[in-house]
């Protein structure tokens, strides 16, 4: 894999955990978002494989496939856990 292809991936990666984060309600930064997109890739690939469900949209990257769809809706499935564990409560300013 060669430098361009890693900041792509990671690039793709940060992109889905924001997503991620943005419907789990949080926001924690680029560099936690590709952590959290790479996480979600993760759990959402493990959990639609156990749940017998089809890779949806996926995008190859350096003969690597990172699933999006997956790593979405791992990444607010992973950081709702969090927030749920961590008891952080947001406020709503009106």
């Amino acid at each position: 894999m060669s430098v361009i292809e890693l900041l792509l991936l990671l690039l793709v990666a940060g992109i889905c955990g924001a997503i991620g984060q943005a419907i789990a309600g949080t926001s924690r930064g680029f560099l936690v978002s590709i952590a959290v997109g790479f996480v979600g890739a993760l759990l959402g690939s493990w959990l639609a494989r156990v749940l017998g469900l089809p890779e949806l949209f996926a995008v190859g990257v350096g003969g690597h496939t990172f699933p999006i769809v997956w790593s979405i809706l791992g990444s607010a499935l992973f950081v709702a856990v969090v927030a749920l564990i961590s008891g952080r409560r947001h406020a709503v300013r009106v």
